[in-house]
């Protein structure tokens, strides 16, 4: 298991429900937040080795959310 964090745009319970289907159908991803109090709307997730930042940048884009990779 790996701990990936990122910076977003995802402001709103709502955005964050746009990406919940995506996020909990995957079978590589554990367990996933956002924080939408942070002001970087920190999203942190829990995968497996399976899956990488790049991967999880490629989903978010595709729905049209701004994401970074944040450095810890």
């Amino acid at each position: 298991m790996h701990l990936l964090i990122f910076e977003t745009d995802i402001k709103s319970k709502k955005k964050v429900k746009a990406l919940k289907s995506v996020f909990n159908k995957h079978s590589d991803i554990l367990k996933w937040s956002v924080d939408i109090e942070d002001i970087d709307n920190v999203l942190r997730i829990e995968a497996t080795t399976n899956i990488t930042e790049a991967d999880i940048i490629n989903m978010v884009q595709i729905h049209g959310f701004y994401i970074k990779t944040l450095t810890y």
